[in-house]
């Protein structure tokens, strides 16, 4: 009976050690993956920072030259005469005549939620109904 008992013991401390080995390689596993993460998370503000250098003003203004534009003279810019466009007009007459129709075509809903219910238990009901036919 001793040497059963020592048996069970060996059996169970084996499995309690095998648990205890396999979630210490999950762990590992894990902390591998957290380095692993937080080292993206650096590269990817590392990245932001370079797209940020490549947006400002004077690499964007070299490029430009670079690829052949030119700061604009005042013999390349033309000028277009529009009959009827008022430069002086006041603020509330620039809105477009389809933006005010927009306005005054606001659907209006009159429906209540009582009403809704009331339609909701007809079809319901209706529905009861027709399982009958």
């Amino acid at each position: 009976m001793a040497i059963l008992g020592i048996v069970v013991l060996l059996l169970l401390g084996g499995l309690y050690l095998s648990q205890v080995a396999s979630f210490a390689i999950t762990n590992r596993e894990i902390e591998g993956l957290i380095s692993r993460r937080d080292q993206l998370k650096r590269q990817n503000e590392q990245l932001v920072g370079e797209i940020a250098s490549f947006r400002t003003v004077p690499r964007l203004y070299a490029r430009a030259v670079e690829i052949g534009f030119r700061p604009a003279t005042n013999s390349d810019i033309d000028y277009l005469l529009i009959e009827g466009y008022k430069p002086r007009r006041e603020y509330g007459q620039l809105e477009s005549a389809a933006l005010s129709q927009q306005k005054k075509a606001a659907p209006v809903y009159a429906q209540t939620f009582s009403g809704w219910l009331e339609q909701q238990f007809t079809l319901l009901r209706d529905q009861f109904e027709s399982f009958g036919k």
